[in-house]
């Protein structure tokens, strides 16, 4: 087991992870959605922690990936339920109109 440093009691691991769980799940997901995701600037930031977590911990992508592609398996499996509860709007049955 590795010894990491703790910041506010966690593992400096766990915290780098959890980013890159939470980023590669959001990549998981925009994808499966056919979005495109526009990169942002301060997204970088974080890659100096997940390369150290990497160093650190070289298994760490693979437990990473898992985690995030179980959420965003939870995640799409929330979109799915919600479009089988709201019918589209194009496949509704046209209302009569009152005449006034």
């Amino acid at each position: 087991m590795i010894s990491a440093p703790k910041i506010c009691g966690r593992s400096h691991i766990r915290a780098g992870l959890s980013g890159y769980v939470a980023e590669l799940g959001a990549a998981f997901t925009v994808g499966h959605l056919g979005l495109t995701a526009k990169p942002r600037e301060d997204h970088a930031l974080y890659i100096a922690s997940w390369l150290q977590v990497l160093r650190d911990d070289p298994a760490a992508i693979l437990t990473a990936a898992n985690r995030a592609q179980l959420a965003a398996d939870y995640l799409i499996s929330l979109a799915d339920v919600g479009r089988q509860r709201q019918p589209d709007a194009c496949l509704a049955p046209a209302q009569p109109e009152l005449a006034a």
